[in-house]
């Protein structure tokens, strides 16, 4: 089966088993469900073939993780497991064995709860705590969003059970896809398209995602680590994996994000994307007041999709102009947008052979104030490498047109790159998307840097200056005239015909009526 046949088969199954049991309770609150019972799937039958592999390569071609004892299990399995893998979990709480029982079990409700905080019990004490903590604390299966009674709750539990052990996601070594993966970040994105804003705010669409790893993994041998100071759901950090060489990646993949719900995502993201728990560290808190990474930094590659406009404390705390990512640039963001707090969070932890590759809401790119002398500082000292204006509707929840920008300490001159792609989409469904050839057209300009009529310039930091750092891109690529162009000569000569040829058919129907008269 080809890779697009596949996929499409696997996200009609998934989709059909979230609408199935999604019943009286609202799509994205519901979706924790789904989403986390995937993920307790996926670690099951990852840590069972883990197990299996290497007993049957001991020479047990028989053995089954799933048929041992729990007794046995604890003795022979547990030690190092956890140090490896990042967690364990015994025979009778793997998902197959949990499934079997399902429907005539009165108290799965409170099994699988159980199930759950064992999971991340066996991390306690090891490198792996944080990283599994809290992983299943938005999956309450007590929760009454389930069903008022303990009946209603099995019912619907034993349904997204079912449902989700009957896709059949293959062997995943002869997968052309990320099987699991690929079904988690269908459902977040559906999800977040059907739930508007409140769901597509911590998602970017894939489309926007390969975009951004491309451009800042464009001729680079190798990257030390991927960082996103607003990482949501884990999307735009993934996405790098399937532009990139994971192994051209040296230490793994950052992030912070500030909803719990969607933290959690984030680091079922990594799991079901085969990252282990020692090659990704996803941080919960407020990236701009308390940055969790400052240990980890630089960075050589950086993608985001911050919050657009938010409000931040700025200036009502006086102590933060002294801050080493804020104080070069002089001002601090606006309260009322956070954008370029974002921006110079992320240029002070850019690597000096860096690149960084930043969603942005247009308004900061000529709006006047601190934002006009943040611009400043980031052209005077060459930090902006490229601007690019995307089409408009590509995000969920928002039919803005953003723009990419593109930050880097290491250029070779001091100009910007600004493109025009606002036109280079293909309409699908509700939204549109960058197809693979409107990328591609994107980053073929991004290297060659030429002045292409109606799409790109090549600006010298003289021209921006003198347009008093105005950064839009409409203010350097002129914008194509689509609209029909009229030939006034041949349009005046047609309305004379029309004009004669009217007059003639006036003169012959007052012939008409005259005879008529006569008569």
């Amino acid at each position: 089966m080809s890779e697009t046949l596949q996929r499409d088969e696997l996200h009609r199954k998934i989709w059909k088993v979230a609408d199935d049991v999604r019943g009286a309770v609202d799509g994205w609150d519901f979706k924790q469900y789904i989403l986390g019972i995937l993920f307790y799937r996926f670690i099951c039958e990852n840590l069972r073939d883990y197990f299996n592999e290497n007993e049957r390569i001991a020479g047990d071609l028989e053995f089954d993780y799933a048929k041992i004892s729990d007794e046995d299990a604890l003795q022979d399995f547990k030690p190092g497991t956890v140090k490896e893998k990042g967690f364990f979990i015994l025979p009778s709480e793997l998902f197959e064995n949990v499934v079997k029982n399902a429907k005539k079990n009165e108290n799965l409700n409170t099994n699988l709860a159980n199930i759950f905080k064992n999971i991340e019990k066996s991390a306690i004490g090891f490198d792996s705590e944080d990283d599994i903590k809290g992983l299943f604390d938005d999956i309450d299966t007590t929760n009454n969003r389930l069903g008022s009674t303990v009946k209603e709750k099995n019912e619907r539990l034993v349904k997204i059970l079912q449902g989700i052990s009957e896709i059949n996601f293959g062997k995943f070594e002869d997968n052309k896809i990320d099987a699991f993966g690929d079904a988690y970040e269908f459902l977040i994105s559906n999800y977040a398209s059907n739930a508007g804003k409140s769901g597509g705010e911590f998602f970017t669409p894939q489309s926007v995602s390969k975009l951004l790893a491309k451009i800042v993994t464009h001729k680079k041998e190798s990257i030390n680590k991927v960082y996103d100071p607003a990482c949501g759901s884990g999307s735009l950090l993934l996405q790098i994996i399937k532009q990139f060489d994971k192994n051209k990646i040296e230490d793994g993949f950052f992030g912070q994000e500030i909803n719990i719900t969607i933290y959690n995502m984030a680091r079922m993201n990594m799991f079901l994307h085969n990252i282990n728990y020692n090659k990704f560290n996803i941080k919960r808190g407020d990236t701009l007041l308390n940055p969790l990474h400052n240990n980890d930094k630089p960075f050589d590659a950086i993608v985001s999709n911050p919050p657009y406009g938010i409000k931040w404390i700025g200036d009502n705390d006086p102590t933060l102009i002294n801050d080493e990512r804020y104080a070069p640039a002089g001002r601090l963001a606006p309260k009322n947008y956070a954008d370029f707090a974002f921006i110079m969070h992320s240029l002070s932890y850019l690597s000096s052979k860096g690149r960084a590759a930043i969603v942005c809401f247009p308004g900061i790119f000529y709006r006047k104030g601190a934002e006009k002398t943040i611009r400043e500082y980031l052209v005077d000292n060459n930090f902006i490498d490229a601007i690019i204006q995307l089409p408009s509707n590509l995000f969920f929840g928002t039919s803005i047109a953003t723009c990419i920008l593109v930050m880097a300490k290491n250029k070779i001159d001091n100009k910007i790159l600004f493109i025009d792609a606002s036109n280079e989409f293909k309409k699908e469904t509700n939204n549109n998307i960058l197809s693979d050839e409107n990328i591609e057209k994107i980053l073929d300009e991004f290297d060659k840097r030429s002045d292409k009529e109606y799409f790109s310039r090549y600006v010298s930091f003289d021209e921006i200056k003198e347009n008093e750092y105005n950064l839009s891109v409409s203010s350097y690529v002129e914008k194509e005239d689509l609209r029909e162009k009229i030939d006034i000569k041949k349009l005046n000569l047609e309305i004379s015909e029309v004009v004669k040829n009217i007059s003639n058919l006036r003169s012959q129907i007052d012939e008409i009526v005259k005879e008529i008269e006569i008569l």
